[in-house]
Protein backbone atom coordinates (compact mmCIF):
# COMPACT_ATOMS: atom_id res chain seq x y z
CA UNK A 1 0.00 0.00 0.00
CA UNK A 2 1.38 3.18 -1.06
CA UNK A 3 0.79 6.14 1.43
CA UNK A 4 1.65 10.24 0.78
CA UNK A 5 2.82 11.08 4.22
CA UNK A 6 6.57 12.04 4.52
CA UNK A 7 7.09 9.93 7.52
CA UNK A 8 4.79 7.28 9.25
CA UNK A 9 4.92 6.19 12.97
CA UNK A 10 6.93 3.21 13.75
CA UNK A 11 3.55 1.30 14.25
CA UNK A 12 2.33 2.03 10.93
CA UNK A 13 5.51 1.95 9.09
CA UNK A 14 6.51 -0.94 10.51
CA UNK A 15 3.47 -3.02 10.78
CA UNK A 16 4.15 -5.99 9.04
CA UNK A 17 7.46 -6.99 11.23
CA UNK A 18 5.23 -6.53 14.74
CA UNK A 19 2.16 -8.72 13.26
CA UNK A 20 4.82 -11.12 12.30
CA UNK A 21 6.01 -11.15 15.93
CA UNK A 22 3.00 -11.18 17.32
CA UNK A 23 2.47 -14.44 15.58
CA UNK A 24 5.23 -15.89 16.87
CA UNK A 25 5.71 -14.77 20.70
CA UNK A 26 4.27 -17.27 22.97
CA UNK A 27 6.93 -15.46 26.07
CA UNK A 28 4.75 -14.56 28.39
CA UNK A 29 3.73 -10.63 28.18
CA UNK A 30 3.31 -7.95 30.92
CA UNK A 31 0.29 -6.83 31.50
CA UNK A 32 -1.37 -4.58 28.18
CA UNK A 33 1.82 -5.30 26.46
CA UNK A 34 1.68 -6.05 22.78
CA UNK A 35 4.80 -8.09 22.60
CA UNK A 36 7.17 -10.02 25.20
CA UNK A 37 10.14 -8.06 26.41
CA UNK A 38 11.79 -10.96 24.51
CA UNK A 39 10.04 -9.98 21.16
CA UNK A 40 10.22 -6.07 22.02
CA UNK A 41 14.00 -6.28 21.86
CA UNK A 42 14.08 -8.56 18.76
CA UNK A 43 11.59 -6.03 16.98
CA UNK A 44 14.56 -3.07 17.62
CA UNK A 45 17.63 -5.21 17.26
CA UNK A 46 16.38 -7.66 14.33
CA UNK A 47 16.46 -10.92 13.74
CA UNK A 48 15.48 -14.27 11.60
CA UNK A 49 12.29 -15.78 12.81
CA UNK A 50 10.74 -19.41 13.16
CA UNK A 51 8.02 -18.24 10.54
CA UNK A 52 10.73 -16.98 8.22
CA UNK A 53 10.28 -13.49 8.72
CA UNK A 54 13.35 -11.17 9.09
CA UNK A 55 12.97 -8.44 11.66
CA UNK A 56 15.54 -5.68 10.37
CA UNK A 57 17.18 -3.83 13.05
CA UNK A 58 16.35 -0.48 14.20
CA UNK A 59 18.89 0.50 16.39
CA UNK A 60 22.82 -0.99 15.87
CA UNK A 61 24.65 -1.01 19.05
CA UNK A 62 25.69 -3.23 22.31
CA UNK A 63 22.37 -5.68 22.61
CA UNK A 64 22.25 -5.12 26.57
CA UNK A 65 21.22 -1.61 26.43
CA UNK A 66 18.25 -2.91 24.76
CA UNK A 67 17.89 -5.62 27.18
CA UNK A 68 18.29 -3.02 30.04
CA UNK A 69 15.91 -0.82 28.86
CA UNK A 70 13.22 -3.28 27.94
CA UNK A 71 13.37 -4.56 31.69
CA UNK A 72 12.98 -1.30 32.49
CA UNK A 73 9.69 -0.83 31.58
CA UNK A 74 8.66 -3.91 32.86
CA UNK A 75 8.55 -2.50 36.46
CA UNK A 76 7.42 0.33 38.29
CA UNK A 77 10.51 2.81 37.28
CA UNK A 78 10.53 4.98 34.27
CA UNK A 79 13.29 4.96 31.83
CA UNK A 80 15.52 7.87 31.12
CA UNK A 81 17.29 7.71 27.38
CA UNK A 82 20.40 9.99 28.21
CA UNK A 83 23.48 10.76 25.37
CA UNK A 84 25.06 13.42 22.82
CA UNK A 85 22.82 14.41 19.99
CA UNK A 86 22.16 12.00 17.04
CA UNK A 87 22.59 8.71 19.13
CA UNK A 88 19.18 7.88 18.51
CA UNK A 89 17.56 8.56 21.74
CA UNK A 90 14.62 9.38 19.46
CA UNK A 91 14.34 6.94 17.43
CA UNK A 92 14.40 4.19 20.02
CA UNK A 93 11.99 5.86 22.64
CA UNK A 94 9.73 5.98 19.60
CA UNK A 95 10.18 2.17 18.62
CA UNK A 96 9.65 1.21 22.59
CA UNK A 97 6.04 2.48 22.64
CA UNK A 98 5.10 0.99 19.45
CA UNK A 99 6.27 -2.09 19.98
CA UNK A 100 4.91 -2.19 23.97
CA UNK A 101 2.08 -0.26 23.26
CA UNK A 102 1.30 -0.23 19.39
CA UNK A 103 1.43 3.71 19.94
CA UNK A 104 4.24 5.66 19.56
CA UNK A 105 1.91 9.27 19.83
CA UNK A 106 1.32 9.84 23.21
CA UNK A 107 4.57 12.57 23.08
CA UNK A 108 5.22 15.93 24.96
CA UNK A 109 7.87 17.88 23.58
CA UNK A 110 10.09 19.66 26.35
CA UNK A 111 10.78 23.22 25.79
CA UNK A 112 11.72 26.19 27.44
CA UNK A 113 8.20 27.10 26.95
CA UNK A 114 6.69 23.63 28.31
CA UNK A 115 3.93 24.14 30.66
CA UNK A 116 2.95 22.26 33.68
CA UNK A 117 -0.77 21.68 31.55
CA UNK A 118 1.16 19.86 29.09
CA UNK A 119 2.03 17.23 31.22
CA UNK A 120 -1.38 17.18 33.75
CA UNK A 121 -4.37 18.59 31.30
CA UNK A 122 -5.52 21.89 30.37
CA UNK A 123 -8.94 23.30 29.77
CA UNK A 124 -11.93 23.77 27.15
CA UNK A 125 -12.12 27.19 28.24
CA UNK A 126 -15.46 27.72 26.22
CA UNK A 127 -16.79 24.69 28.54
CA UNK A 128 -15.49 25.86 31.83
CA UNK A 129 -16.75 29.48 31.20
CA UNK A 130 -19.94 28.04 30.40
CA UNK A 131 -20.79 25.31 33.02
CA UNK A 132 -17.94 25.28 35.44
CA UNK A 133 -15.25 22.94 36.00
CA UNK A 134 -16.24 19.15 34.45
CA UNK A 135 -14.76 16.25 32.87
CA UNK A 136 -16.06 17.24 29.86
CA UNK A 137 -14.56 20.51 30.11
CA UNK A 138 -11.15 19.21 30.93
CA UNK A 139 -8.33 18.71 27.94
CA UNK A 140 -6.49 15.28 28.80
CA UNK A 141 -2.32 15.65 28.30
CA UNK A 142 -0.86 12.49 26.21
CA UNK A 143 0.32 11.91 29.76
CA UNK A 144 -2.86 11.54 31.16
CA UNK A 145 -4.36 9.61 27.85
CA UNK A 146 -1.13 7.23 28.48
CA UNK A 147 -2.26 6.41 31.90
CA UNK A 148 -5.62 5.83 31.50
CA UNK A 149 -4.85 3.55 28.76
CA UNK A 150 -1.90 1.77 30.06
CA UNK A 151 0.37 2.50 27.43
CA UNK A 152 4.04 4.45 27.28
CA UNK A 153 3.95 8.37 27.29
CA UNK A 154 7.19 9.80 25.46
CA UNK A 155 8.66 13.26 26.95
CA UNK A 156 11.49 14.58 24.56
CA UNK A 157 13.98 16.43 25.77
CA UNK A 158 13.36 16.62 29.54
CA UNK A 159 16.33 18.74 30.58
CA UNK A 160 14.50 21.82 28.30
CA UNK A 161 11.29 21.62 30.47
CA UNK A 162 11.98 23.99 33.33
CA UNK A 163 12.86 22.76 36.48
CA UNK A 164 9.43 23.71 38.33
CA UNK A 165 7.55 21.76 35.00
CA UNK A 166 9.58 18.91 35.68
CA UNK A 167 8.66 17.76 39.32
CA UNK A 168 5.01 17.96 38.37
CA UNK A 169 6.06 14.32 37.01
CA UNK A 170 7.52 13.27 40.70
CA UNK A 171 3.47 12.90 41.80
CA UNK A 172 2.83 10.44 38.36
CA UNK A 173 6.25 8.59 38.68
CA UNK A 174 5.88 7.82 42.04
CA UNK A 175 2.19 6.72 42.81
CA UNK A 176 1.39 6.39 39.64
CA UNK A 177 -1.69 9.06 40.28
CA UNK A 178 -2.64 12.62 38.35
CA UNK A 179 -4.68 14.56 40.68
CA UNK A 180 -7.70 16.75 39.52
CA UNK A 181 -7.61 19.18 42.12
CA UNK A 182 -10.26 21.29 40.53
CA UNK A 183 -12.61 18.39 40.35
CA UNK A 184 -11.74 16.22 43.70
CA UNK A 185 -10.79 13.85 41.65
CA UNK A 186 -8.08 12.13 40.52
CA UNK A 187 -6.41 9.76 37.66
CA UNK A 188 -4.60 6.58 38.60
CA UNK A 189 -2.64 4.81 36.04
CA UNK A 190 -3.62 1.30 34.29
CA UNK A 191 -1.48 -1.19 34.36
CA UNK A 192 0.75 -1.23 30.89
CA UNK A 193 1.66 2.99 31.75
CA UNK A 194 5.31 4.02 32.07
CA UNK A 195 7.76 7.19 31.00
CA UNK A 196 10.49 7.26 28.56
CA UNK A 197 12.12 10.47 28.59
CA UNK A 198 15.17 11.54 26.33
CA UNK A 199 17.84 14.16 27.30
CA UNK A 200 21.08 15.23 25.74
CA UNK A 201 23.72 14.90 28.35
CA UNK A 202 25.36 18.23 26.47
CA UNK A 203 22.17 20.39 27.87
CA UNK A 204 23.76 19.50 31.47
CA UNK A 205 23.21 22.79 33.50
CA UNK A 206 20.14 23.91 31.43
CA UNK A 207 17.64 22.49 33.50
CA UNK A 208 19.32 19.67 35.37
CA UNK A 209 16.77 17.09 36.90
CA UNK A 210 16.14 17.35 40.78
CA UNK A 211 17.43 14.59 42.72
CA UNK A 212 14.47 13.77 43.63
CA UNK A 213 13.13 13.02 40.11
CA UNK A 214 16.58 11.12 38.82
CA UNK A 215 15.77 8.34 41.58
CA UNK A 216 12.29 7.90 39.82
CA UNK A 217 14.31 7.03 36.35
CA UNK A 218 15.80 4.38 35.62
CA UNK A 219 19.07 6.25 33.25
CA UNK A 220 20.52 4.22 30.11
CA UNK A 221 23.22 5.79 28.49
CA UNK A 222 23.08 5.31 24.35
CA UNK A 223 26.46 5.69 23.54
CA UNK A 224 28.27 6.60 20.21
CA UNK A 225 28.67 3.90 17.33
CA UNK A 226 31.86 1.89 18.74
CA UNK A 227 33.11 0.85 15.31
CA UNK A 228 33.53 2.29 12.48
CA UNK A 229 32.10 -0.57 10.68
CA UNK A 230 28.83 -0.52 13.20
CA UNK A 231 28.25 3.32 12.03
CA UNK A 232 29.20 2.80 8.48
CA UNK A 233 26.33 0.28 8.95
CA UNK A 234 23.67 2.89 10.30
CA UNK A 235 24.28 5.55 7.96
CA UNK A 236 23.56 3.05 5.08
CA UNK A 237 21.10 1.57 6.64
CA UNK A 238 19.21 4.49 7.76
CA UNK A 239 20.35 6.99 4.27
CA UNK A 240 18.83 3.95 2.31
CA UNK A 241 15.28 3.96 4.20
CA UNK A 242 14.98 7.92 4.15
CA UNK A 243 16.03 7.97 0.12
CA UNK A 244 13.51 5.42 -0.15
CA UNK A 245 11.20 7.43 1.55
CA UNK A 246 11.84 10.79 0.19
CA UNK A 247 11.31 9.13 -3.33
CA UNK A 248 15.14 10.20 -4.58
CA UNK A 249 15.82 9.52 -7.77
CA UNK A 250 19.59 8.36 -7.32
CA UNK A 251 21.68 5.49 -6.91
CA UNK A 252 22.13 4.04 -3.08
CA UNK A 253 25.52 5.86 -1.76
CA UNK A 254 28.44 3.43 -2.39
CA UNK A 255 29.91 2.34 0.54
CA UNK A 256 32.96 3.97 0.15
CA UNK A 257 31.62 7.53 0.00
CA UNK A 258 29.67 6.47 3.68
CA UNK A 259 33.13 5.07 4.46
CA UNK A 260 34.64 8.68 3.71
CA UNK A 261 32.22 10.71 5.73
CA UNK A 262 31.67 8.33 8.56
CA UNK A 263 35.91 8.45 9.24
CA UNK A 264 35.92 12.16 8.74
CA UNK A 265 33.36 12.50 11.55
CA UNK A 266 35.33 10.10 13.64
CA UNK A 267 38.63 11.19 13.06
CA UNK A 268 37.30 14.90 14.25
CA UNK A 269 35.01 14.05 16.75
CA UNK A 270 37.85 11.84 18.83
CA UNK A 271 40.90 14.45 17.76
CA UNK A 272 42.89 11.82 16.48
CA UNK A 273 43.48 10.34 12.84
CA UNK A 274 42.13 6.89 11.99
CA UNK A 275 46.01 5.52 12.36
CA UNK A 276 46.30 7.10 15.96
CA UNK A 277 49.52 8.84 14.25
CA UNK A 278 48.22 12.43 13.85
CA UNK A 279 46.43 14.83 16.56
CA UNK A 280 43.37 16.95 15.46
CA UNK A 281 41.47 19.70 16.87
CA UNK A 282 37.84 19.08 16.95
CA UNK A 283 34.96 21.27 16.33
CA UNK A 284 32.60 22.57 18.26
CA UNK A 285 29.72 20.85 16.60
CA UNK A 286 28.81 17.21 17.83
CA UNK A 287 29.33 15.38 14.05
CA UNK A 288 26.76 12.63 15.23
CA UNK A 289 25.53 9.91 13.15
CA UNK A 290 22.36 11.50 12.43
CA UNK A 291 24.66 14.16 10.70
CA UNK A 292 26.56 12.05 8.73
CA UNK A 293 22.91 10.21 7.14
CA UNK A 294 22.09 13.98 6.84
CA UNK A 295 25.20 14.65 4.84
CA UNK A 296 24.45 11.56 3.02
CA UNK A 297 21.20 12.48 2.07
CA UNK A 298 22.09 16.01 1.01
CA UNK A 299 24.27 14.68 -1.12
CA UNK A 300 22.04 12.26 -2.94
CA UNK A 301 19.51 15.15 -3.63
CA UNK A 302 22.01 16.74 -5.44
CA UNK A 303 23.43 14.03 -7.30
CA UNK A 304 19.71 13.01 -7.90
CA UNK A 305 18.44 16.88 -9.11
CA UNK A 306 21.99 18.56 -10.00
CA UNK A 307 24.19 15.48 -11.03
CA UNK A 308 24.14 12.48 -12.95
CA UNK A 309 22.50 10.78 -9.78
CA UNK A 310 25.44 9.02 -8.62
CA UNK A 311 27.01 10.33 -5.38
CA UNK A 312 30.30 12.38 -6.03
CA UNK A 313 32.85 13.94 -3.66
CA UNK A 314 31.16 17.29 -4.80
CA UNK A 315 28.15 16.31 -3.42
CA UNK A 316 29.18 15.42 -0.42
CA UNK A 317 31.44 18.07 0.43
CA UNK A 318 28.91 21.25 1.14
CA UNK A 319 26.92 18.66 3.25
CA UNK A 320 30.38 18.20 4.85
CA UNK A 321 31.15 21.66 5.55
CA UNK A 322 27.96 22.08 6.70
CA UNK A 323 28.27 19.98 9.48
CA UNK A 324 31.77 20.80 10.63
CA UNK A 325 31.44 24.62 10.44
CA UNK A 326 28.96 25.72 13.10
CA UNK A 327 31.33 28.62 14.84
CA UNK A 328 32.37 30.32 11.28
CA UNK A 329 35.80 31.16 13.18
CA UNK A 330 37.04 28.90 15.37
CA UNK A 331 35.39 25.63 13.12
CA UNK A 332 36.34 27.15 10.06
CA UNK A 333 40.48 27.12 11.08
CA UNK A 334 39.70 23.82 12.11
CA UNK A 335 38.19 22.50 9.02
CA UNK A 336 40.86 24.15 7.02
CA UNK A 337 43.75 22.39 8.87
CA UNK A 338 42.01 18.69 8.42
CA UNK A 339 42.00 19.53 5.08
CA UNK A 340 45.39 20.25 4.41
CA UNK A 341 46.86 17.85 6.91
CA UNK A 342 45.00 15.12 6.48
CA UNK A 343 42.62 14.59 3.33
CA UNK A 344 45.49 16.55 0.98
CA UNK A 345 47.78 13.73 2.11
CA UNK A 346 45.52 10.76 2.18
CA UNK A 347 45.82 8.22 -0.79
CA UNK A 348 42.27 8.12 -3.08
CA UNK A 349 40.80 11.22 -1.14
CA UNK A 350 41.98 13.65 -3.50
CA UNK A 351 38.65 14.42 -5.49
CA UNK A 352 36.86 14.77 -1.79
CA UNK A 353 39.85 17.92 -1.22
CA UNK A 354 39.67 19.32 -4.02
CA UNK A 355 35.44 19.15 -4.08
CA UNK A 356 35.76 20.68 0.13
CA UNK A 357 38.53 23.11 -0.49
CA UNK A 358 36.86 24.50 -3.39
CA UNK A 359 33.82 25.20 -1.49
CA UNK A 360 35.67 26.59 1.91
CA UNK A 361 38.08 28.83 0.12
Amino acid sequence: MTTTLLREHAEHQYAQELDALASVDNRQRPPQWKLSPWAVATYLLGGALENGVTITPKYIGPRRIVEIAVATLTTDRALLLLGVPGTAKTWVSEHLAAAISGDSTLLIQGTAGTSEESIRYGWNYARLLADGPSLQALVPSPMMRAMQDGKIARVEELTRIPADVQDSLITVLSEKTLPIPELGAEVQATKGFSIIATANDRDKGVNDLSSALKRRFNTVVLPLPATPEEEVQIVQQRSASLGRALELPAEPASLAEIRRIVTIFRELRGGVTEDGKTKLKSPTSTLSTAEAISVVNNGLALAAHFGDGTLSASDIASGLLGAVVKDPVQDRLVWREYLETVLKERDGWKDLYRACREITD
